[in-house]
């Protein structure tokens, strides 16, 4: 309770005799409202349900001393989806809040491991809530004491992907030990059995969750990552996408589109050089003196890109795909040995507040990402979902963004499509909507940048270099971003 503030002006006012006939003099005078059983509130205006679901915790260990907050509400913390939430008492019951059903299963008291929460109420310790959301439940749903067997497994791969397996081996130790106080001995067999079959130890067919028979197979992924490239996949298979067929069809053509779209491509992960150095490096294929490493990246990635053959070559199955990005990365960092080329990253990586797959789930995420593209029917749909799998994995410690540029082009050329740049004007945009779809889970906005790139891009083409020089520099394409200016589409 908050001192500091007026009895008659907070949030949850607890009832008793000293203080009831003050209560019922504020009750009258409007002071106060009654939201529930011996519980008023000085926010007159707001709900029972907002104010009773944002000091559930302070209720419960006011009226209920030495409950524990048990079974799936001990793993969710929250109430359901339906407003059920579930404790262990000394009784069973059910008492009905405004917006909240509580739940009192009669059980054991709290043990060695329990934490108290808040006032004297308990929260049951993560073995335990194991072991409890294990028992056999009547009901099913969000009005069921347990969770579903798939969304425990979940919870269970994921303390092993996070933490690693002596975590996962210390819950279970502590499920072991504490089984007999609570008569939850079966309970802790099938929890052994789970943990084994996550771990490899025993049978995989045990498991019901694809994240928990993905970990089994040796392949776990990032199930938060994948609900968002299924929402992609979603938006991408319900877009219908105008043919922009390629123009650079003469090799002249289709090696000039190729030198700025490695350039750009570059410039945007800050290997900045002029057009002319970059053009030095090309014609003669030999690195600049003081900078070898940074002029090997531009020349990595023109190899790629200027070939038809290798830019026609695309995934037939997950493995193919992580064969293709493996060869393409090899090929980009060739003279960066420091960075693995070829090899999928043993480390975590970020970039500023973001946090991309963990090192240990590149593999089992991108070929869960393979499921869905695979099912696109349009090729752009293909390509804008492919640049975004590999962007948002970032498989490799460097080298991601241009990788992910070459493998949505590679789809294009296949379908002969017009292939995407990039340029240096339009980097905020695409930065911003890889982002906002990471964050926001806002896939429009990705698609809408996107598209606009591909109407760019259509009109880059022409046999002679300095023409589409020419032509990008209309466009305002070389243009910092800083400069306040936008990508002009000038007409062809």
């Amino acid at each position: 309770m908050e001192k500091s503030i007026p009895l008659h002006l907070q949030e949850i006012i607890f009832t008793d005799k000293n203080l009831s006939r003050q209560i019922g003099k504020w009750e009258k005078e409007g002071l106060i409202k009654k939201i529930a059983p011996l519980i008023y509130t000085g926010k007159i205006h707001e709900t029972p349900e907002m104010l009773i679901r944002r000091n559930l915790f302070t209720i419960l260990g006011r009226q209920y001393p030495n409950a524990i907050i048990s079974h799936r509400s001990a793993l969710e913390l929250k109430p359901t989806e339906t407003g059920d939430f579930f404790l262990t008492y000394t009784y069973t019951k059910k008492i009905g809040l405004p917006g909240i059903t509580l739940h009192f299963l009669q059980g054991i008291g709290p043990i060695e491991g329990d934490r108290l929460f808040t006032g004297e109420l308990y929260l049951g310790q993560q073995a335990r809530a194991f072991l409890e959301n294990l028992q056999i439940s009547r009901r099913e749903g969000p009005k069921s004491k347990t969770l579903p067997r798939s969304v425990i497994e979940e919870k269970l791969e994921s303390i092993i992907r996070v933490n690693g397996e002596d975590a996962i081996n210390q819950l279970r130790d502590q499920a072991r030990t504490i089984a007999p106080a609570l008569a939850l001995e079966k309970e802790f067999e099938q929890l052994n059995k789970l943990i084994g079959a996550l771990l490899a130890t025993q049978p995989s067919k045990l498991l019901s969750s694809p994240v928990g028979k993905a970990r089994a197979l040796g392949n776990p992924f990032d199930s938060t990552r994948v609900q968002l490239l299924e929402q992609l996949f979603v938006e991408l298979q319900q877009r219908a996408f105008k043919n922009r067929l390629d123009k650079n069809k003469s090799s002249p053509s289709f090696a000039n589109f190729a030198f700025f779209e490695s350039y750009f491509s570059n410039y945007i992960e800050g290997t900045v050089f002029t057009v002319s150095e970059a053009k030095e490096i090309i014609e003669t294929q030999r690195p600049l003196p003081t900078r070898n490493e940074d002029s090997h990246d531009v020349l990595g990635t023109y190899h790629i890109v200027s070939s038809r053959q290798e830019m026609q070559v695309i995934p037939n199955s997950g493995e193919h795909l992580l064969e293709i990005l493996q060869y393409r990365h090899k090929v980009l960092l060739s003279a960066r040995p420091e960075k693995n080329p070829g090899m999928f990253k043993d480390k975590d990586n970020f970039a500023g507040q973001t946090t991309f797959v963990e090192y240990e789930l590149v593999r089992g995420t991108l070929l869960k990402g393979f499921d869905f593209y695979k099912v696109l029917n349009s090729p752009v749909g293909k390509a804008l979902f492919m640049m975004f799998l590999i962007s948002e994995v970032h498989p490799f410690l460097d080298g991601n963004g241009r990788i992910a540029r070459v493998m949505m082009n590679a789809e294009l050329v296949t379908a002969g499509e017009s292939k995407i740049m990039i340029p240096t004007v339009y980097r905020d945009d695409y930065i911003g909507a890889l982002r906002r779809l990471t964050r926001k889970k806002d896939p429009d906005a990705y698609i809408r940048m996107m598209e606009r790139a591909r109407e760019f891009s259509e009109n880059v083409y022409g046999d002679n270099r300095d023409d589409m020089e020419n032509y990008l520099l209309s466009c305002n394409a070389f243009l910092e971003d800083t400069e306040g200016k936008i990508l002009q589409i000038v007409p062809r």
